[in-house]
């Protein structure tokens, strides 16, 4: 009998649905590692293999765009639409080429996080697709006016043929899904010490005073890094490889790293609203400093989460690109609710296509 294998489809946007993709595929390769995996995105192979630890097959393949972004809060919604259109243009030979793959390969279920497309890739080919997500683009492109309303009509068709959706929390309704299970937050667990980081760092600074900087994978244009210098005692950990050498910037530019790994280390991180980078932080109850994100419709579901939930504090970006970080030396937030969200996210859907695998 010949391995199962599981091709998991990853939106075009960002580096976060690759985070929590591969955070799934690594506890599916943990509980049941007979199970072959094929990822089928442009998401670089490098920041699959930082989540998995296993071999796994990588496909580069382009089946929505999410967002076309210049950087993670600058946005371009005409190269959106263009990119869309194109894509939905080109749909029967997508189809085609990627359902004689699955077959070729004998593939028993689709999971797709979250390109429209693959739904009708899935029910070509004969077999079942699965989701995950706390959006849908259809939500995203739904405040953008009419010129989107053709391509949010297909993409809502698209998800109407999804088999079952894992909801995340931080979400929208997903009405657009037949089939909803909820689950908990997913992403991955810190693999190093806090001794072995600021050895390797050379992070002097208490707890209370080590940040971590994280804007995703597209990062930010122009962070005002002189503002470090207010903070002297402090030390700042970030992943840009083109910030400027400063005593107490700490720049992280080995792929074995991910910002996860800091986070036991630090008092807070600084973000953008995302649901990743909100999701690990949140399952490990590290307070959240963000910034707002303008006409992004998650956003506002993102920032009521953290409210309720985390310790937090919400700077604009006036505050974040203008002013002088103040904020740093005011008290956190406390969270509106008691409330703990379930952390098992990751686990609780790789249990489930694994018993599906297994099964069939």
């Amino acid at each position: 009998m010949s391995q199962p294998k599981l091709y998991i489809a990853i939106t075009s946007h960002g580096f976060g649905h690759a985070v929590r993709a591969a955070s799934v595929a690594d506890k599916i390769q943990q509980l049941c590692p007979e199970i072959s995996i094929i990822f089928a995105t442009t998401a670089p192979q490098w920041l699959l293999r930082s989540y998995v630890s296993g071999d796994f097959m990588y496909r580069p393949r382009v089946f929505d765009v999410g967002v076309v972004q210049s950087d993670s809060l600058t946005m371009d919604k005409k190269t959106t639409l263009e990119k869309m259109q194109e894509i939905r243009a080109q749909q029967e030979q997508l189809i085609a080429e990627e359902v004689e793959f699955i077959r070729q390969h004998d593939v028993q279920l689709i999971l797709g996080d979250i390109p429209p497309l693959v739904t009708a890739i899935a029910e070509a080919a004969g077999i079942p697709c699965w989701m995950m997500s706390n959006f849908g683009w259809d939500f995203i492109y739904g405040a953008w006016g009419d010129s989107f309303t053709e391509i949010i009509n297909w993409i809502k068709e698209c998800y109407g043929k999804c088999d079952r959706l894992f909801r995340l929390p931080l979400s929208e309704p997903m009405t657009a899904f037949p089939q909803i299970t909820d689950v908990g937050l997913t992403g991955g667990t810190p693999r190093y010490s806090e001794e072995e980081l600021r050895d390797k760092f050379a992070i002097t600074a208490p707890p209370e005073k080590i940040v971590l900087l994280t804007f995703g994978g597209l990062g930010l244009q122009a962070i005002p890094y002189e503002n470090l210098k207010h903070f002297p005692d402090w030390d700042f950990i970030t992943f840009d490889r083109q910030a400027p050498d400063l005593p107490n910037l700490k720049i992280v530019a080995n792929n074995f790293f991910r910002p996860v790994d800091f986070m036991l280390l630090c008092s807070r991180i600084i973000s953008k609203p995302g649901y990743s980078t909100f999701a690990e932080a949140l399952r490990l109850e590290l307070p959240i400093v963000t910034l707002t994100r303008e006409d992004f419709a998650e956003a506002p579901i993102l920032l009521k989460s953290i409210q309720d939930h985390s310790k937090h504090q919400i700077v604009t970006t006036e505050e974040f690109f203008q002013g002088s970080w103040n904020f740093l030396t005011q008290p956190l937030i406390a969270p509106k609710t008691d409330i703990k969200l379930p952390k098992d996210g990751s686990e609780t859907i790789a249990q489930e296509i694994i018993k599906f695998m297994i099964n069939n």
